[in-house]
């Protein structure tokens, strides 16, 4: 309950009062290690707030490829977005790599909490709002860098996950062969 405060509070002030109710609206769960929180096919039921543990969000294409749209650790929000806010069954993954913990929020919750609460709204702008320009940066590192340069990006937005997270996921995640991978790691030691 506290990290959660905590994470909300970094934008918006909260009396005890409005806290004890926004956090009757978040449910908690403890993930481990493989496990899934949205699965293709499946409705996708809530949003997650990451509050321990590091989890990726990917597909799969029609080749059995993996893609990986997203990592996330601790603090960060996370699921397959498609699905939840167009209330469609899911069309990605989302699975814990490191045991953790997540707090979970309904679409429904989310709206009653935007709408009684204007800083709620607020809350819930920007962080919607800062991921939107997260996901724009990305792809336009993607469409316009070379591995080299994705990879130094990479390493310097999030060191601490190059150490977390196998390189299979950080290659897949950067575009790049494993063996590239493994190159541009030396090559940056």
């Amino acid at each position: 309950m506290n990290r959660l405060r905590e994470h909300i509070e970094e934008i918006i002030s909260l009396t005890d009062e409005e806290f004890d109710y926004i956090k009757t609206f978040f449910t908690f769960k403890n993930v481990r290690k493989n496990q899934f929180l949205v699965h293709e096919g499946d409705e996708v039921k809530f949003e997650f707030l990451t509050l321990d543990g590091i989890y990726k969000v990917f597909y799969i294409d029609q080749n059995g490829k993996e893609h990986i749209l997203q990592f996330a650790k601790k603090d960060w929000w996370m699921t397959d977005y498609i699905g939840f806010f167009k209330e469609k069954n899911a069309t990605m993954f989302v699975e814990c790599l490191q045991d953790g913990a997540v707090a979970c929020l309904t679409l429904e919750g989310r709206e009653k909490l935007a709408s009684e609460f204007h800083k709620m709204e607020y809350f819930f702008r920007t962080k919607l709002t800062n991921g939107y320009i997260a996901l724009q940066q990305r792809i336009i590192l993607l469409l316009s860098s070379t591995p080299q340069q994705r990879y130094e990006e990479f390493s310097k937005l999030y060191p601490d996950l190059i150490s977390q997270i196998p390189k299979k996921y950080v290659a897949e995640y950067l575009g790049v062969s494993r063996e590239t991978l493994s190159r541009l790691y030396s090559n940056n030691k």
